[in-house]
């Protein structure tokens, strides 16, 4: 694995190296950082640039990122699940309906309830996650599942505030309809759900052969 420098660009040539081209990459949502496509063709890097000295080691100093890369995830997921919650929650109390806030209506206010239940769960989830990490444990059957329901729970939230929204939840204007296509991408970056499935199965096997 070697570390490609990049020279910076500008709006007119954001790739002035040689042998280095690329383009935004249009997406939903997420829009808080670009996503780019980056091709390499004659693109010189120094051996000094070389990862960790040795050649032949990127795969597994691309694996040993996984473990902090999903808890980072569930983190940011869990941040998402939070918004959601907050904007159901204020969005409830402000709008009334037959003299009432709707928050006081038994199919909404059981959503936030459950809501909070779900994010605090897997709050606590990703805390012992990050703890078994930060002592130098292994981890990836923790992070793995912290990531797959904190995306799972983070996609819920995110639904569950645009329909306590009703049709305002579905207007760009109010700001809930970000959050949810914001929710979308946090189940397929950083190994998609099927992966983190394939993960937590694979140690309770081992575990239990």
């Amino acid at each position: 694995m070697l570390l490609a420098e990049k020279p910076r660009g500008s709006d007119a040539d954001p790739f002035p190296a040689n042998g280095m081209t690329g383009g935004e990459i249009e997406v939903l949502g997420y829009r808080g950082m670009k996503e780019y496509e980056l091709g390499f063709d004659g693109f010189a890097v120094d051996a000094d640039n070389l990862l960790g000295g040795v050649e032949g080691q990127g795969f597994k100093q691309l694996m040993a990122t996984f473990e902090s890369a999903r808890i980072q995830t569930a983190a940011r997921a869990i941040g998402v699940a939070q918004s959601a919650l907050d904007m159901g929650l204020a969005y409830a109390h402000e709008r009334q309906q037959f003299g009432k806030p709707i928050a006081a209506f038994p199919r909404v206010y059981g959503k936030l309830a459950m809501m909070a239940a779900e994010i605090m769960m897997v709050r606590q989830l990703s805390y012992y996650a990050a703890e078994q990490k930060d002592s130098g444990k292994r981890c990836d059957l923790e992070a793995g599942m912290a990531k797959l329901l904190a995306a799972r729970i983070a996609w819920a939230s995110a639904d569950n505030a645009v329909q306590i929204h009703g049709g305002n939840g579905y207007a760009t204007e109010y700001p809930v309809s970000r959050v949810l296509v914001d929710a979308r991408i946090l189940n397929v970056f950083e190994g998609a759900a099927e992966i983190q499935a394939n993960v937590i199965a694979t140690r309770l096997l081992e575990a239990a052969g």
